[in-house]
C-alpha cells in the first residue's frame, strides 16, 4: 500500500472513538452561525485532547490514554441511504488530486516514489538487471510522491459514513451536549426541552436512528454566551443556577464571539476549520432518499470519442482543491457516473455547498482566546464528564456480569481460567448455519460483553477488551449468531495488534474468517470493505506487503467499481513496496484500478494510473500493451477535456512499429485526427501542431536549385547536367569540383579567390552544406521530401505544400556596406501544392515540391504542411472530392482529414577537427534549406547535335553544339573544361593558313584536305603551326578550351551553333567523359560570379589499329652538311574485330611534327598507293627523318601521302587532337617521372643531361587512316588518326597506353641507407649514342695476289659528334676478334699505320678520319673491329666507354 500521513495506530485510533451527540437550541445555532460554523464544526478542530488522560479499569487498576480524540455530531434522525453513501465518496475521491506541478506530461506521468535499495533486490530477483534502470529512475526522480491521499480521504469517509449497526457499539453516542445560549429569556426551560427531546428520540419507538450505547446516556449542559452582545453577569447568574442543578461536572459556561463580525478585519487568526470541513461527513448532508433517484445503466460509458462527447462539462470542483497537473483546462467531468450509474435528479451536492461556503472565512467573530476556551471545554468535558462516564459504565458492566454469570472476582481472573483450560476447537466457517439473522434482546448478556468490549477499546483499553471480544466470540460462535461473531473476531484481532508490548502475535486468521463471514454468510460488502482496510493496514505494518495485496483484490467484485479501483491501487503499491519489488504487478494492477476508475466515473484517476503504469511498459518492447495504455490514456484525456495531452499519446500509438493490424491502426488513427480535429477548432488561428505521420527522413532531404532537364528533341541531345533522378557519387562530385576549380583559376589568372564557392546544384546529406548555398530569382528551389507510411493502411495527403520563411534583401545596392533589406509582400515567393499524395501501407515515397522565388533575399525552408487523411483501399486514386464524401475514381474519402506541419530539421555532420570536437559531441551546421536568392543570371542550356554513342579507338567525328541564353541577361566567357582534352575540339585558329580547296573535302571529310600530284609521292609535303594557335600557348591549361562565340557574347534569347571535333580514345571500352561548361554575367554580381553546366559524354569505343613506331639512327653519313638523319619504323595492325562492320583499313597519310625532326620520304614505298590492312593484317612502315632548320616554337609538319588528297595537319582538327594528346602525353610522362625518379632526376648535373640528350629525339608521329563501313545498305568512310611520341632512339612506343604490369611480390628487406651519395651515371646504351660512327669502303676490291701479296684498301671512317658539347674521342684500332665463330665466318686483316688516335670532335662536328687496310689473302672480312672511346671534353674518364658499332661492314676480297 502507498505511504500514510498517519501511522497504523493512529490510524486505527481514530477511526474509533467516542460519539458524542450535540443538541443545539435555535438561538445557540445562531450564536455559531456568525461564524459560519455549526456548534459541532466549531468545535471540531479541538476534539483532540493535548494531555494524558487517567482513568481505573474494573480491577482498580490506572490506565493512561494518550492522544485521545472525541466525535461530536449532530444529531440526524434519519440513517444514511446508500445511494448518499456512495455519492458522497465518490465526491471525496473525485476532489482529492495529486498536487500540481507533479507530473510532467501525459507519458512520464506518475505520482511515487520507489525507496528500493539495491542489496535487497539483486540478490532474489532474476530480472532485475533489466528493470534496474526503471526502478533507479523512478527512484531518483523529484516528481513522484508515494501518498495516495485520495485514498486516505475515502477511507475516512467511509469509516465516518458507516450506519451504526446492532451487532457492535463502537458508533453509538455515548454521551449527548445539550447547548443553549445565555440570551434566552428561560434558558433553565430550555435546557429542561432539549432533555426531553433527548429523552424521546432515544426511548421512543419512532426514531430508530440514531443508536445510543446505553440507556442512561450522559447529558451535559453546555451555556453558550456571546461576549461582544451578551450581558455576562446574566449568563454567570444562569450558570450558577445550572451547577446547583446539575453539578459543577455536569455543566459549562462557553464564551465565544470575544469579537464583532464588523471590526479587526484586519487581523489574521488562523482558521483552523478549512481542513476539516473539506473533509465531509455524512451527517453534515441533508437525508438521502432512495425514492426520488432513477438509476440508469451506464452502459455507454467507454463509447468511441468518434461518436461525439458531451463539451458541455461544467466545474463541480471547490477552488480550494487543485487540479490534475495534466489538465489543460479547469473542466472536469463531475456529472459522470459512480458505480457504474448516473443519477439523474439529486438533491442539494457536497460541491454546491461547498462553492457557497469555501469563500467566506470561518471563526471571524473568534479570537485566539475563544480558541483557547473551545479548547478547554472540550478537554473539561471529558476529564470532568466523559470518561468517569464511560469509567462507571464499564464497572457497572463488569458487576453485571459477574453477577449473571456467577464469576469470581472480575473477568480478568474468569479469562485466565478460560484461556489455561483445554481449548475447544473452533467450527470452520463452511460448517456453520446461515444464522446471520439471529438478533439478541438488548439486554443479552452477550451483547453486554460486546458492550463493554466497545467501551473498552474506545478508551485504549486494548488487553481488557481483547479479553471481552474474545469471550463474545465464543459465545456468538455456540449460538451461530455469525454477524455478531464476525465482529467480535475483527474487533478482537484489532484489540491483540494495538496491545501495548505485543504479548501476542496479530490473529490474521480472525480478519479472515471475520472477511469471508461478512461477505459470504452476512453479504455485507461494507463490513467485509471495512475488514480489509483495517487488516491491509495492519499487515503492511508489518511489512507483509504479499498478503496485503492478496487481501485487497480479494475483496475487489462487480457490485462497486470505486471500492474496486481503490484497493486494486493500493495493491499496486504493495507490490512495489516488497523487498523484491514486482515492477511488472505493480504496473498490471494499476491498469485494473484505471479501468475500474474509468468505469466508476474518475476519469482523472482512471488517466493517472495509466500513466503511471506507462512508466513500466514502455520501452520494454511491448507494443501492444503500450498501445492499449496509449489509447485509453488518449481517450481519458479527451474525455477530461484536456486535448493536447490526447493528442501526445495517439501520437505515439501512431509513431511507434505498430504491430497492430491493420483495421486496429485504422481505428487508431481515425480516433487520432477526431481529437485532433477537436484541438484545431479550439484555436482555428493558432499555430499549426506537428502531425506525427508519415515519417519524414530528415537526412534523406534534397533541394535542387533550377529548372528540370530538358529532354531530348530528335537529333538533338541536351546536356545532362544534373538532376533530383541522378545519384550521387562522390568521386564523380570530387571532379567536377576540381574542374571548376581549375577554370575558375584560368579566369582569375591562375589563383582561386578567397570566397569562391563550388556550384552545387543539387544539396544531400553527402554533399558540403556547411555555406548558404545560391539560388537565382525566378528559377525554382525543388525539395526532395522523403516519406515513409510505417502503417498498414494507406495515408493520403492533399494540399501538400512546402512552408518557408523569406527575408526580402537587395544584395546589388549597397547602403554603407550593408543590404538593403526590403518589405515583404505575399507574392515574394510562389509554391507548389500537390492537390494528392497517396502513399500506401509501408511505402516509401518521394514527393517533390517547388518554390518560385520572385524577389531577391534569404529564403528559409522550415517544413512541409498538408492534411492528413485515410482512404479506403490500397489501389491508386483515379480522382476524389473531399467535399461530398462520395467515390469518384476507386475509392471512398472517409471524411476525416486533419491540416498540420512537420518540421524539416537536419542535423549537420559530426564536427572531429579540433581536440575538443573529438573529445565531445558537437555538430556542424547544415544550411541546404536556407538558400540565398540572389539576383538575375544567364541561363545557358546546351544542346548536341549528331553526337555519337560509338566510336573506334582514334576516329574523328564531327558534330555541332547549340549554346542557347534562356535568360533575360546576356553571358559572356564561355569556356569548357574537362579532364579529357584529347576527345574534343571546336578548331584553331588555323583557316588562314590553309585555305580550303573547292574540290578537296570529299565524302564530307571531318579533315580539310587537298588533292596531290603525282609528282609528289616521293617526299613529304611541309606545313607548321603553333600551339598557340590551338589554345595550347606557354602556360596555359590544355584542359581549358574557350569557346568561340562571336563577340564573346550570346545574348538573351540568342542561339548558336558550334562544330566540334571528336576523337575516339585510344582505349577500348566505355568512357565517361565530363564537360563542365563556365558563363559569366556581363554585370558583376557580388554574391554569384558565375555559372556552371555538366554533361557527361558516354562513349563506347571499339578496337581499330595497333600503332608501333621506333626510331634508330641511319648509318649512312651522306652529303648534308651535318649528316644528321634517322630511320623511323612504323609498326600498324589492324585489331578490329569486325564487330562495327568495318571491312578493312586504308593508311591514307602519315605525318610527323616536331621542332626539330621531320619525315623526309618513304623508304619501303609500295608502288600500289593504296596501302589497307584487312581484319588482323600488320604492315611495316619505314621513313627517313631528318633535322629541321630551327623555327623557333613553331612544330615543323611534314606529310607522307599514300593517296590523292593531302590531310592538312597543321589544320584543324588534326592538329588540334596532336595537340591536345602531346599535352596529356607529356602530362603523363612528367607524372610518370615524378613518381619513378623523384629526387635523383634534380641530381643530375650538366654533364650527364648532356649525354642523355644525345639519345633523345623530339619527333611525334601521327598516322591519318580510312575505314569503310557498310550499315543499312549504305557504306560509309571513317575518318580516324593515331599519335605516336617518339622520345629515345631505339625505344618502341605505342598509340595506346600501355597497362603497367604489378610488380611481383618479393620479400622486405631492411636496408640502412648510405649518407654519400654517388652521382648518376648514365646508361651504356645513353653513351653509345654520343658519338656515331661510320665506315665508308668499296664492298668488294680485286686485287692480284700473284703479283702483290699484300692488298691494301683504303677506307674512311666517320666520327660524328651527337652532343652540343666538345668530344674527345680515342680511336683503337688493336682489336682483334678472338671468339672462334668470328674466325671461321671472316677472315683475320690488320690495320697499317697508326693505331691508335686521339681527336677532339666539336659540337655536331663530322670528321673523316683516312684508314688503311691489309689483307694476305682473299676471302670475306669484317672491318668493324675499331674500337671507339669517348667523353666530354671537360670532364675525367669517369664517363668513358666503348662505341661498338652494333652492324657488322663486310668488305670481299678478290683475286685477279
Amino acid at each position: 500500500m502507498a505511504q500514510c500521513v498517519q501511522s497504523v495506530q493512529e490510524f486505527i485510533q481514530d477511526s474509533f472513538v467516542p460519539l458524542v451527540a450535540a443538541l443545539c437550541s435555535e438561538e445557540a445555532e445562531r450564536l455559531t452561525r456568525k461564524n459560519n460554523l455549526g456548534f459541532s464544526e466549531l468545535v471540531k478542530p479541538f476534539c483532540r485532547l493535548t494531555s494524558e488522560v487517567h482513568m481505573r479499569d474494573p480491577n482498580n487498576q490506572l490506565h493512561i490514554i494518550k492522544n485521545l480524540k472525541i466525535a461530536v455530531n449532530n444529531i440526524i434522525t434519519h440513517s444514511p441511504q446508500p445511494g448518499g453513501i456512495r455519492k458522497l465518496l465518490n465526491d471525496v475521491v473525485s476532489v482529492s488530486q495529486p498536487a500540481e506541478g507533479l507530473v510532467t506530461n501525459v507519458i512520464t506521468a506518475g505520482d511515487y516514489d520507489l525507496n528500493i535499495s539495491d542489496r535487497s533486490v539483486t540478490a532474489s530477483v532474476p530480472w532485475y538487471n533489466n528493470w534496474k534502470d526503471t526502478l533507479m529512475e523512478l527512484n531518483a526522480s523529484t516528481f513522484y510522491s508515494a501518498t495516495t491521499p485520495w485514498f486516505e480521504a475515502y477511507r475516512e469517509s467511509f469509516l465516518q459514513s458507516m450506519p451504526a449497526s446492532d451487532h457492535e457499539f463502537l458508533n453509538h453516542y455515548v454521551a449527548c451536549m445539550l447547548v443553549v445560549s445565555s440570551s434566552e429569556p428561560e434558558p433553565v426551560e430550555q435546557f429542561l426541552k432539549l432533555s426531553q427531546e433527548q429523552h424521546r428520540i432515544q426511548h421512543s419507538s419512532e426514531y430508530a436512528y440514531p443508536k445510543w450505547f446505553i440507556p442512561n446516556t450522559l447529558k451535559y449542559y453546555v451555556l453558550l454566551h456571546d461576549v461582544s452582545a451578551g450581558e455576562e453577569q446574566r449568563a454567570d447568574s444562569v450558570y450558577e443556577e445550572m451547577k446547583q442543578r446539575y453539578g459543577t461536572q455536569g455543566c459549562y459556561l462557553l464564551k465565544i464571539n470575544s469579537r464583532g463580525s464588523n471590526r479587526g478585519a484586519d487581523e489574521q487568526i488562523p482558521d483552523p476549520w478549512s481542513q476539516y470541513l473539506q473533509k465531509n461527513s455524512i451527517q453534515n448532508q441533508e437525508s438521502y432518499d432512495d425514492g426520488p433517484y432513477t438509476v440508469i445503466s451506464n452502459k455507454n460509458a467507454d463509447h468511441l470519442i468518434s461518436d461525439g462527447l458531451d463539451n458541455d462539462i461544467q466545474d463541480g470542483l471547490s477552488n480550494n482543491f487543485k487540479a490534475h497537473p495534466l489538465q489543460l483546462d479547469h473542466l472536469s467531468d463531475t456529472s459522470s457516473s459512480f458505480d457504474g450509474t448516473d443519477y439523474i435528479r439529486t438533491t442539494s451536492s457536497l460541491h454546491e455547498s461547498k462553492k457557497t461556503s469555501s469563500g467566506t472565512p470561518h471563526g471571524a467573530c473568534l479570537t485566539l482566546t475563544d480558541h483557547d476556551r473551545i479548547r478547554q471545554f472540550i478537554q473539561e468535558f471529558t476529564f470532568r464528564g466523559l470518561l468517569p462516564h464511560i469509567e462507571k459504565t464499564i464497572r457497572q458492566l463488569n458487576d453485571q456480569l459477574i453477577s449473571r454469570k456467577g464469576l469470581s472476582r472480575s473477568l480478568f481472573s474468569a479469562t485466565k481460567k478460560w484461556f489455561s483450560g483445554s481449548k475447544v476447537p473452533e467450527k470452520s466457517i463452511n460448517e456453520l448455519k446461515n444464522t446471520s439473522g439471529l438478533l439478541y434482546p438488548p439486554e443479552a448478556p452477550e451483547l453486554q460483553i460486546r458492550k463493554m468490549a466497545d467501551l473498552c477499546f474506545l478508551v485504549q483499553h486494548y488487553e481488557l477488551a481483547y479479553s471481552c471480544y474474545h469471550t463474545a466470540k465464543k459465545d456468538f460462535l455456540n449460538d451461530q449468531a455469525m454477524l455478531y461473531a464476525a465482529g467480535a473476531l475483527e474487533m478482537a484481532a484489532v484489540s491483540a495488534f494495538l496491545q501495548p508490548g505485543a504479548p501476542r502475535p496479530y490473529p490474521a486468521h480472525y480478519m479472515d474468517t471475520a472477511i469471508q463471514t461478512y461477505r459470504d454468510i452476512c453479504k455485507n460488502m461494507v463490513l467485509a470493505e471495512r475488514c480489509v482496510l483495517l487488516s491491509a493496514e495492519i499487515l503492511k505494518s508489518q511489512s507483509k506487503y504479499s498478503d496485503a495485496a492478496a487481501l485487497l483484490i480479494r475483496l475487489t467484485s462487480e457490485d462497486s467499481d470505486l471500492r474496486s479501483a481503490l484497493l486494486l491501487e493500493q495493491a499496486a503499491h504493495c507490490f512495489i513496496n516488497m523487498k523484491s519489488p514486482m515492477v511488472r504487478k505493480f504496473a498490471f494492477h494499476m491498469i485494473l484500478a484505471g479501468h475500474r476508475y474509468s468505469k466508476a466515473g474518475q476519469k482523472k484517476h482512471a488517466l493517472r494510473c495509466y500513466c503511471q503504469a506507462m512508466q513500466v511498459y514502455k520501452g520494454k518492447g511491448w507494443s501492444l500493451a503500450e498501445d492499449h495504455i496509449n489509447f485509453t490514456i488518449g481517450r481519458q484525456s479527451f474525455t477530461l477535456r484536456q486535448l493536447d495531452n490526447a493528442v501526445s499519446a495517439f501520437r505515439h500509438i501512431l509513431i511507434n512499429d505498430s504491430k497492430q493490424p491493420a483495421a486496429q491502426q485504422g481505428t487508431f488513427l481515425r480516433e487520432y485526427l477526431y481529437v485532433y480535429k477537436n484541438v484545431t477548432q479550439l484555436s482555428p488561428d493558432g499555430p499549426l501542431p506537428q502531425l506525427p505521420l508519415p515519417y519524414i527522413n530528415n537526412s534523406a532531404t534534397r533541394v535542387f536549385f533550377g529548372h528540370d532537364r530538358r529532354p531530348a528533341e530528335g537529333e538533338k541531345q541536351a546536356a545532362t547536367h544534373i538532376s533530383l533522378d541522378q545519384e550521387y557519387d562522390c568521386e564523380s562530385s570530387h571532379q567536377w569540383k576540381e574542374l571548376e576549380e581549375q577554370v575558375v583559376a584560368v579566369v582569375n589568372k591562375g589563383v582561386i579567390p578567397s570566397n569562391f564557392q563550388p556550384t552545387q546544384y543539387c544539396l544531400n546529406s553527402y554533399s558540403d552544406n556547411s555555406k548558404f548555398p545560391l539560388a537565382v530569382v525566378e528559377e525554382p528551389v525543388t525539395v526532395e521530401v522523403a516519406f515513409r507510411n510505417p502503417l498498414k493502411i494507406p495515408l493520403l495527403l492533399t494540399d501538400l505544400s512546402l512552408l518557408w520563411k523569406f527575408q526580402p534583401k537587395d544584395f546589388s545596392a549597397k547602403h554603407n556596406g550593408a543590404t538593403k533589406e526590403l518589405a515583404c509582400g505575399n507574392d515574394m515567393i510562389g509554391a507548389e501544392v500537390i492537390a494528392e499524395f497517396l502513399i500506401n501501407s509501408e511505402e516509401t515515397k518521394l514527393a517533390r515540391l517547388k518554390l518560385f522565388p520572385h524577389q531577391t533575399g534569404e529564403l528559409h525552408i522550415l517544413g512541409v504542411v498538408y492534411n492528413l487523411g485515410t482512404i479506403q483501399g490500397t489501389v491508386m486514386i483515379d480522382g476524389i472530392d473531399p467535399s461530398i464524401g462520395l467515390q469518384a475514381g476507386k475509392f471512398v474519402y472517409n471524411g476525416i482529414s486533419v491540416r498540420g506541419r512537420q518540421d524539416l530539421e537536419i542535423q549537420g555532420p559530426r564536427l572531429n577537427n579540433t581536440k575538443e570536437e573529438k573529445t565531445s559531441i558537437k555538430y556542424g551546421p547544415d544550411r541546404r534549406l536556407d538558400p540565398i536568392i540572389t539576383e538575375e543570371m544567364p541561363l545557358l542550356e546546351v544542346f548536341f547535335i549528331n553526337f555519337p554513342t560509338g566510336l573506334l579507338c582514334g576516329e574523328i567525328r564531327k558534330a555541332y553544339v547549340e549554346f542557347v541564353n534562356v535568360s533575360k541577361c546576356p553571358l559572356t566567357a564561355l569556356k569548357v573544361v574537362s579532364k579529357h582534352p584529347e576527345f574534343f575540339t571546336f578548331g584553331g585558329n588555323t583557316g588562314v593558313l590553309t585555305p580550303l580547296n573547292p574540290s578537296a573535302s570529299e565524302n564530307c571529310s571531318a579533315y580539310k584536305t587537298v588533292v596531290t600530284d603525282s609528282t609528289s609521292v616521293c617526299t613529304a609535303l611541309m606545313s607548321s603551326a603553333s600551339s598557340v594557335n590551338f589554345g595550347l600557348g606557354t602556360g596555359s591549361q590544355p584542359e581549358v578550351i574557350h569557346v568561340p562565340l562571336p563577340d564573346s557574347v550570346l545574348l538573351p534569347g540568342a542561339s548558336i551553333q558550334l562544330p566540334m571535333w571528336l576523337h575516339g580514345p585510344d582505349e577500348e571500352g566505355v568512357h565517361e567523359i565530363n564537360f563542365l561548361f563556365y558563363y559569366e554575367s556581363i554585370k558583376k554580381h557580388s554574391k554569384m560570379c558565375h555559372r556552371v553546366l555538366r554533361h557527361t559524354a558516354v562513349i563506347c569505343t571499339s578496337r581499330s589499329l595497333n600503332v608501333r613506331a621506333t626510331v634508330c639512327r641511319s648509318n649512312a653519313l651522306e652529303d648534308e652538311g651535318k649528316g644528321d638523319n634517322m630511320l623511323v619504323f612504323v609498326d600498324v595492325e589492324n585489331i578490329n574485330t569486325s564487330e562495327a562492320g568495318v571491312k578493312e583499313f586504308h593508311i591514307v597519310q602519315v605525318s610527323s611534327n616536331s621542332k626539330h625532326w621531320k619525315l623526309q620520304k618513304a623508304v619501303n614505298r609500295f608502288e600500289d598507293k593504296d596501302y589497307k590492312l584487312a581484319s588482323r593484317e600488320r604492315g611495316k612502315l619505314c621513313f627517313k627523318a631528318v633535322r629541321c632548320k630551327n623555327s623557333g616554337e613553331n612544330y615543323t609538319f611534314a606529310d607522307v601521302v599514300f593517296g590523292n588528297e593531302q590531310i592538312i595537319s597543321s589544320a584543324s582538327p588534326c592538329a588540334d587532337f596532336f595537340f591536345r594528346s602531346l599535352s596529356s602525353e607529356l602530362k603523363r610522362t612528367h607524372a610518370q617521372s615524378n613518381i619513378f625518379q623523384g629526387a635523383a632526376k634534380q641530381s643530375f648535373d650538366e654533364a650527364v643531361r648532356l649525354i642523355q640528350k644525345c639519345s633523345e629525339v623530339d619527333l611525334n608521329i601521327v598516322v591519318l587512316w580510312k575505314a569503310y563501313v557498310v550499315e543499312d545498305s549504305k557504306q560509309l568512310i571513317l575518318e580516324g588518326q593515331h599519335h605516336i611520341v617518339l622520345h629515345t632512339v631505339g625505344k618502341e612506343a605505342f598509340s595506346f597506353p600501355q597497362k603497367q604490369e604489378s610488380p611481383e611480390m618479393v620479400l622486405l628487406k631492411f636496408f640502412r641507407p648510405e649518407n654519400t651519395s654517388l652521382p648518376t651515371r648514365p646508361t651504356p646504351e645513353q653513351l653509345s649514342n654520343l658519338i656515331k660512327t661510320s665506315l665508308h669502303y668499296p664492298e668488294s676490291f680485286n686485287h692480284s695476289f700473284h703479283q702483290k701479296s699484300l692488298c691494301l684498301v683504303p677506307v674512311t671512317l666517320l666520327l660524328s659528334n651527337c652532343s652540343e658539347a666538345d668530344v674527345d674521342v680515342i680511336i683503337d684500332l688493336r682489336h682483334k676478334t678472338t671468339s672462334p665463330e668470328a674466325l671461321e665466318i671472316h677472315g683475320s686483316f690488320t690495320w697499317l699505320g697508326q693505331t691508335q688516335y686521339k681527336l677532339q670532335l666539336k659540337s655536331q662536328e663530322v670528321y673523316n678520319l683516312q684508314l688503311k687496310a691489309c689483307f694476305v689473302r682473299t676471302g670475306v672480312y669484317n672491318l668493324g673491329t675499331h674500337r671507339v672511346f669517348a667523353k666530354l671534353a671537360d670532364q675525367v674518364t669517369l664517363f668513358e666507354t666503348s662505341q661498338q658499332n652494333s652492324m657488322p661492314a663486310l668488305i670481299i676480297i678478290n683475286n685477279i
